[in-house]
């Protein structure tokens, strides 16, 4: 396992930093004036996240994939195609709402797409005239729309207004308490955590990940003061803290991270699997690599949005 991690971890690293690079540089070319006329007063250069989307998009559709089966083997009748239909619109939802739009339009799109997902799924489950665990089945994919639809939607959200850096920072801060607690709990691990949820977790291991976290954000933080971003570029959230609030941000993120992990670990647990898929070698499923991240989102979102 330690040597396919070793062998897909830059790998996926490299690929991550590529597409937010390209994302970053897409959104300082300047429109055609053609295609700028059509959003007067919004767009003079493409818009963000013209890259990260469709990554994002791929991503929710196969971690929508290892959450269906997870529920099929609790004996819910998840559809995989529903569960990626649901967790594809709610990260739509964080994309399609207009940065200008009131608080209330905001919360009635998202409560609309939400009420779309409820009601298709619950239809389709009952169009063969069974009802038996068409409520189920229609509550997973309310739970996909949620956990892989908004939550993620919070990374668009985050890429929206700060630049493709900060959220590079947000992941490589995130992942570090993996890292951390990784070698930490191998190295020094002794006192389990929660035995019987994640019995490889340790204090220890938890501890290291949290110092690794915030020596990272810290570093982050003082590599975003001295990147000198082009004029017009969006803020990058890490910049405008002190070290000792980036070392705090860094402790919240791979706190929340790890308890992502935890929370995709319930949901392993009852369905009885150890890993959410095979995707990655070393690493298990897509779920299994995101889990971290998709908690820290929404935290993320919240803290740097303020700082800028």
């Amino acid at each position: 396992m330690l040597k396919h991690r070793l062998m897909f971890g830059p790998l996926m690293i490299a690929l991550i930093v590529g597409v937010l690079w390209i994302d970053e540089v897409i959104d300082r070319t300047p429109m055609p004036s053609w295609l700028a006329a059509r959003w007067p007063g919004h767009f003079t250069t493409y818009p963000p996240n013209v890259v990260l989307f469709p990554v994002c998009l791929v991503l929710v559709v196969l971690a929508g994939r290892e959450l269906a089966a997870m529920f099929k083997a609790q004996g819910i009748k998840a559809s995989r195609r529903w569960l990626g239909f649901a967790a594809c619109l709610g990260l739509c939802v964080a994309v399609v709402v207009p940065k200008n739009s009131s608080s209330t339009d905001a919360v009635a799109l998202v409560a609309s797409a939400a009420t779309a997902v409820l009601l298709s799924s619950l239809c389709w489950h009952i169009r063969d005239k069974s009802l038996q665990g068409a409520t189920a089945a229609a509550g997973a994919a309310g739970f996909a729309f949620i956990y892989l639809g908004l939550m993620a939607g919070f990374v668009l959200a985050l890429r929206r207004d700060q630049s493709a850096w900060s959220v590079l920072g947000v992941l490589l801060v995130t992942k570090s308490c993996d890292i951390g607690a990784y070698f930490t709990g191998r190295a020094l691990g002794r006192h389990k955590l929660i035995p019987w949820l994640s019995p490889g977790k340790t204090w220890e291991g938890l501890a290291g990940g949290a110092a690794m976290s915030a020596l990272v954000a810290m570093g982050v933080a003082l590599v975003a003061r001295r990147l000198h971003l082009p004029e017009g570029s969006r803020p990058m959230g890490f910049a405008e803290v002190s070290l000792w609030a980036a070392a705090g941000l860094g402790v919240l993120f791979g706190l929340v991270g790890q308890a992502g992990d935890l929370l995709e670990s319930v949901l392993k647990r009852d369905a009885g699997m150890k890993d959410s898929g095979k995707t990655i070698p070393g690493f298990g499923g897509v779920l299994d690599v995101v889990d971290s991240v998709l908690l820290v989102a929404p935290i993320a979102y919240w803290t740097l949005s303020r700082a800028s």
